[in-house]
C-alpha cells in the first residue's frame, strides 16, 4: 500500500477528533505501520500528548509535525515520504484554514459525538469533503450502549449520504486517562473493550484505503 494521508475533521469542538487521532495512531503503529501525525489545530492537543508520550517513554514510535493551514501540503509531503500513514488533525471550524488538510486526505474520517448538535455541526465538513472530492467516513464517537439516543444518532447518521463506519466509539473513561498519559487504550489495555473498538475501526479504515 502506497502512503495514506487521514485527515480528521469535524466543525464542532468536543467531537473526539484528537482522541480518534491518537488512538488511530497508536493503532496502526502496533499493526507494523510506520506512522506519522501532523497537528494543524492550534490549540495544539495531538502535539501536547506527543510530548507527553515521549516522557513516558524512550522511543513514542511516532513522527510528529505542525503546520498552520498554507504549510500543510508541503509537511504532509515529508511526512508521506517516508511513513505509511499520515494522520492529520484540525481545527475545530470549517472554513479555509481547514481546507488544506482535506485536500491531501485520502480519506477524511469525521467524528460525530452523539447529540443532535453535533449531527448539525457535520454538514459543514461534509459539504467542504464534497467540494475538495475527497471520500468522508463518519464514527459515532461518544456514545453510551444501549441508550435512545445513541440508536438514534446512528439512524440518522446512516440516513446521510456519507458512508458511516460499522464502529461504534463508546463513552469510556478509559480514553480520556490513556491520552492524558500519552498513550492509546490498546496500550494501556490491549484486549479491552476500547482497544477492540478502534482496532475494528482501522480495519474499516484500511478496507477503504485499499479499494
Amino acid at each position: 500500500m502506497s502512503a495514506k494521508t487521514l485527515t480528521i475533521a469535524q466543525q464542532k469542538g468536543g467531537s473526539g477528533k484528537t482522541t480518534v487521532a491518537a488512538n488511530l495512531a497508536v493503532c496502526f503503529l502496533q499493526q507494523g505501520f510506520s506512522v506519522a501525525i501532523l497537528d494543524t489545530d492550534p490549540q495544539g492537543s495531538l502535539g501536547r500528548w506527543f510530548m507527553t508520550r515521549r516522557t513516558v517513554m524512550e522511543d513514542p514510535g511516532l513522527a510528529f509535525s505542525t503546520a498552520s493551514a498554507w504549510g500543510v501540503s508541503y509537511e504532509a509531503d515529508k511526512l508521506r515520504a517516508s511513513h505509511d500513514i499520515v494522520i492529520i488533525d484540525t481545527p475545530p471550524k470549517a472554513d479555509a484554514d481547514l481546507r488544506p488538510a482535506l485536500r491531501e486526505a485520502d480519506l477524511i474520517v469525521v467524528p460525530v459525538a452523539a447529540s443532535q448538535v453535533d449531527l448539525w455541526a457535520t454538514e459543514g465538513v461534509l459539504e467542504l469533503a464534497d467540494r475538495a472530492r475527497r471520500p468522508s467516513l463518519l464514527v459515532l464517537n461518544r456514545a453510551r450502549t444501549g441508550t435512545r439516543l445513541t440508536s438514534q444518532m446512528s439512524d440518522a447518521l446512516r440516513e446521510l449520504e456519507t458512508p458511516t463506519a460499522d464502529t461504534v466509539l463508546a463513552n469510556r473513561v478509559l480514553y480520556a486517562e490513556a491520552l492524558g498519559e500519552g498513550y492509546g487504550v490498546a496500550e494501556r489495555a490491549r484486549t479491552g473493550p476500547a482497544a477492540l473498538e478502534i482496532e475494528s475501526l482501522a480495519a474499516e479504515i484500511l478496507k477503504v484505503l485499499q479499494d
